[in-house]
């Protein structure tokens, strides 16, 4: 802000790069730019403006298509081609005024093409012209961004975290693939000291997949009181699902409840992959097969029950984790399998550690979907 009428801040010019082989013609258009207002940099060949886009990119880049050592189509091929000066707009100045050199010229990526001799008026308004339309692409693209961001924060503050609910005994490894993700998981205390550990994965992820996370939250929560069995706020988030969900589209779940003496637990999946639980370090997957949530007014569900005692643990996750797209039939059950046998080898570490050293072990960094892993270990 400035302190006197009159000052205004300090507003960096922006810098435009002339790639011209014939040093009178390089120097008259850095002059002409530099009359405006604007900062201008010469290169002389292909290589040498690599190099100053390279060490310093400029807004715009102004090239000659017959240069010596490359042609500009090349350079602008080059600048195209790498993220740090893709977003570069580069306007061809060229005495080809033939229709496929112009063509050539919009290929290989450009902007615009002026052609020789130009008018110093022509230049500046076609260069203003593109610059304005750069500065409001990356203005949106902030502007989207900041967005995102803010989805990312919301869908963020309602995962509950381990420190949030020491009681529920439980770790966590959530990766979305995006900034926002369509995996869900909530841990929340049930009447009489049970307590209920849900996992979701919605068709789809990004931005259209995380505005529904917030409406299973409130649904999952509303429908697990003392009157609903796990089956029964199932249905009900079906119900809800089924009018909300468009054609296609579909959620798979599993709900697991704990029980307040922590002896049993009752596992219901909605088309979801089977959780896996491990006792004295032996790790077997449950069978479960039912209908997903949102496909159909009613849905088939089953339910299993399972004895457990202190130290048993057990994990629900979703399909980012065990598939792969580069398999055949996504490389599924090669994926269970390293799944089971890696939590397994793992239960003698303590949970947040084993959880981990799974992930690790099944799906390392870079995977190509939403991933999530939510082990629980049985302590009272």
């Amino acid at each position: 802000m400035a302190d006197k009428v009159g000052e205004m801040p300090w507003i960096k010019p922006p810098t435009i790069l002339v790639v011209e082989d014939v040093p009178l013609m390089r120097d008259l258009l850095a002059r002409i730019l530099r009359s405006e207002g604007f900062e201008a940099c010469g290169a002389e060949d292909v290589g040498e403006a690599l190099e100053q886009c390279a060490a310093a990119p400029p807004e715009l880049v102004l090239t000659d298509i017959v240069l010596p050592d490359r042609s500009g189509y090349e350079l602008c091929a080059e600048l195209k081609g790498k993220p740090e000066t893709s977003d570069i707009p580069i306007i061809f100045l060229s005495a080809l005024d033939d229709s496929g050199s112009r063509i050539a010229g919009f290929e290989a990526g450009g902007v615009d093409y002026i052609t020789k001799p130009f008018l110093a008026r022509e230049v500046l308004a076609r260069v203003r012209v593109h610059l304005r339309l750069r500065r409001a692409s990356e203005l949106l693209l902030a502007e989207q961004r900041a967005r995102i961001e803010e989805l990312r924060q919301a869908q963020q503050s309602i995962l509950v975290t381990p420190g949030d609910f020491p009681q529920g005994s439980f770790a966590v490894c959530y990766r979305p693939l995006e900034a926002v993700g369509g995996d869900f998981y909530d841990v929340l205390p049930l009447a009489a000291g049970a307590i209920g550990y849900f996992v979701a994965d919605v068709s789809g992820h990004g931005v259209a997949a995380s505005f529904l996370t917030p409406a299973m939250k409130a649904l999952l929560r509303q429908y697990s009181g003392p009157v609903f069995a796990i089956e029964d706020t199932m249905r009900q988030i079906n119900s809800a699902m089924h009018a909300t969900l468009s054609d296609g589209h579909y959620i798979t779940a599993c709900y697991a409840r704990l029980s307040p003496d922590r002896r049993r637990v009752a596992v219901v999946s909605a088309g979801h992959l089977p959780p896996v639980f491990v006792s004295d370090g032996e790790a077997k997957p449950a069978a479960l097969a039912s209908d997903p949530l949102g496909v159909f007014g009613s849905v088939v569900l089953h339910k299993q029950e399972l004895e457990v005692r202190r130290g048993d643990r057990f994990y629900l996750y979703t399909d980012g984790l065990v598939e792969d797209g580069a398999m055949p039939g996504g490389g599924r059950t090669s994926g269970l399998e390293r799944l089971r046998a890696a939590c397994g080898r793992r239960h003698g570490l303590d949970l947040e550690s084993a959880v981990s050293a799974i992930v690790a072990d099944v799906k390392p960094e870079g995977s190509g979907d939403d991933l999530l892993l939510l082990g629980v270990e049985v302590r009272s």
